[in-house]
């Protein structure tokens, strides 16, 4: 019999809310995740899961524990192609504009507040504790289960990148709040800037000044008419529609002078399929529709950054054996549904990794208040723990 213990529940997601793991690189001075990921490690010890710490960045290691199989003959348990893996971030956004003090978790009935614990320390437990009841049960393994605790998803996800150029498994479940839902799929995404030349003149002579401001003007019109064709465009059955927004703009001299430059910096979010590099093409149609209309309207486009969006088939032996172990635990039929943001399932697909989303409920994910609901956490390391022994016992 599978048993989730809610003292030891509450006692360790306070713990990891209590450590402030703000990503240095979304957070200038930031305190990073050494202290959480060692945290965890000595959680591991002691309840005798051998775990470490991965460095992926000075002062920023990932925390790796392994259930080994029952019978796993004196090997290395980290070297193993694992059954299955459990995956999280440890990093957090910023507490500046929490309100209260965001790294003392309050307990209030089923709610547990705090930065992060929703976003993703809930989830972190959700996992440990699933590990911790199918060692205590005793149950035979056969394969091993691999805990991942990441660095730096909040930013440029090292952490995961690192995961998958040591470890193997056959699948993954990132343990992101979904309201115990099954998200099968996530939208991707590109950053890009555009810069538009103009040429500087005193503000009175209009007959030599180029207004690139004005000019970016018009691109900013025709972007917002892509993004409403795209709201009326089909979505994706999971995850909705594509869509595109102006995110930073800059531009200008100073008050006097025509501005000789301006540049915008955009986002657009894809759909499981599309390819997000193909912002590229999009803009430069755009963009040479407006020159051959001006001759004046000269731009330069860059592709920044891009993550693909993601899909996992529902047939899939992850999906099913979550779906199965659902309905045992909760005794009701699994929801499938998808995520609108970008989550590292992307890169453990990109390796090879069948991965569900699954994690607990709450609300205020980045937000001034932010919580996870007990219940949810202790459910679901309950679906977790029978995940486990359906894919890797005997």
């Amino acid at each position: 019999m599978i048993e989730i213990n809610p003292r030891k529940a509450q006692q360790l997601v306070g713990e990891l809310i209590a450590i402030d793991s703000v990503n240095p690189s979304l957070v200038p001075r930031g305190a990073g995740e050494q202290a959480a990921a060692e945290h965890i490690l000595r959680h591991l010890e002691s309840v005798g899961i051998p775990g470490r710490l991965d460095r992926v960045a000075e002062g920023r290691p990932n925390v790796i524990g392994v259930l080994p199989p029952s019978a796993e003959g004196g090997c290395d348990p980290f070297a193993l192609r694992h059954g299955l893996m459990l995956n999280g971030h440890l990093d957090t956004v910023g507490t500046v504009a929490m309100e209260g003090d965001a790294l003392k978790p309050r307990f209030e009935g089923d709610r547990v507040y705090g930065r992060g614990s929703l976003d993703m320390k809930g989830g972190l437990v959700m996992g440990l504790l699933a590990l911790d009841a199918v060692k205590r049960s005793g149950r035979t393994l056969r394969r091993s289960v691999l805990f991942t605790g990441v660095v730096d998803e909040e930013y440029a996800s090292a952490g995961t990148e690192d995961v998958v150029s040591r470890y193997e498994a056959d699948a993954a479940v990132v343990m992101e709040p979904t309201a115990l839902k099954l998200h099968l799929a996530h939208k991707g995404f590109a950053w890009a800037t555009v810069e538009i030349s103009g040429r500087a003149a005193h503000g009175s002579n209009y007959e030599e000044g180029v207004d690139a401001i004005a000019k970016m003007g018009r691109l900013l019109v025709e972007l917002e008419n892509l993004g409403a064709h795209y709201l009326r465009a089909d979505g994706h059955p999971l995850v909705g529609k594509p869509s595109i927004h102006a995110s930073l703009i800059e531009g200008g001299r100073e008050l006097s002078t025509y501005p000789d430059h301006c540049k915008l910096q955009l986002e657009r979010r894809t759909l499981p399929g599309e390819d997000p590099a193909g912002i590229a093409q999009e803009l430069d149609q755009i963009c040479s529709r407006l020159r051959d209309a001006d001759p004046k309207f000269q731009y330069k486009i860059a592709v920044d950054f891009t993550r693909d969006a993601y899909e996992v088939e529902s047939s899939d032996p992850i999906v099913r054996a979550l779906g199965r172990s659902l309905e045992k635990v909760t005794g009701t039929k699994p929801e499938y549904a998808g995520s609108s943001g970008w989550l590292d399932s992307a890169l453990l697909g990109e390796a090879g990794i069948p991965t569900v989303i699954f994690g607990p409920d709450g609300a205020g994910a980045h937000a001034s208040v932010e919580y996870v609901l007990m219940s949810s956490m202790i459910e679901g390391a309950e679906v977790l723990a029978e995940t486990i022994l359906h894919l890797c016992g005997t």
